[in-house]
């Protein structure tokens, strides 16, 4: 059994907490997040951490569950997630525009994805993505929605990956 639940999550200088009717809301530097959560798990501020406890042997691994994702938001407020992906291919570029990026993957026709509330890209190269944002969430799934639109492929490793992706190649067929 995961004891992770026990541990409290301590919070920096400039992050501030509000607890409230089973929200809570984080707020930092970089912004401000909030979630709602059951009557199973309290969330208790004693100085500068906070700590959860279940209401009952059942909802231990959701006071896990929570600790986990407050900690992440503590994390996204104060610091920021970011996911970087990598284009392997010939001609495979991406460019970002906005709120917007384009990507040429060998389709007839260019691909543009629209990036939600809360996440920004970047291009640094034409063929690096960065997906940045303060919501871990929101940010892996947008760069697995980029790279839904071209895995990478097992025999020549062609596609989008991400930066710490090993792709394992298979050997062709022989004769």
């Amino acid at each position: 059994m995961s004891r992770i639940g026990n541990n409290p999550v301590k919070l920096p200088p400039k992050v501030e907490v509000t607890l409230a009717d089973g929200e809570i809301k984080v707020r930092g530097p970089l912004g401000e997040l909030r979630r709602a959560y059951g009557a199973s798990v309290t969330i208790e501020k004693d100085g500068d951490q906070l700590v959860f406890r279940a209401a009952s042997d059942e909802a231990r691994a959701m006071q896990g569950t929570l600790r986990a994702l407050v900690a992440n938001m503590v994390k996204g407020v104060s610091d920021g997630f970011q996911r970087k992906l990598t284009l392997v291919g010939v001609g495979y570029r991406a460019q970002a525009a906005g709120d917007k990026i384009n990507l040429t993957l060998g389709f007839s026709h260019p691909v543009v994805h629209t990036m939600p509330k809360g996440v920004k890209v970047e291009t640094p190269a034409q063929t690096e993505i960065i997906v940045k944002g303060i919501d871990n969430q929101a940010v892996g799934q947008v760069a697995a929605e980029i790279r839904a639109y071209r895995p990478p492929e097992p025999y020549k490793g062609k596609g989008v990956r991400y930066s710490d992706e090993r792709v394992v190649i298979k050997e062709t067929k022989k004769k």
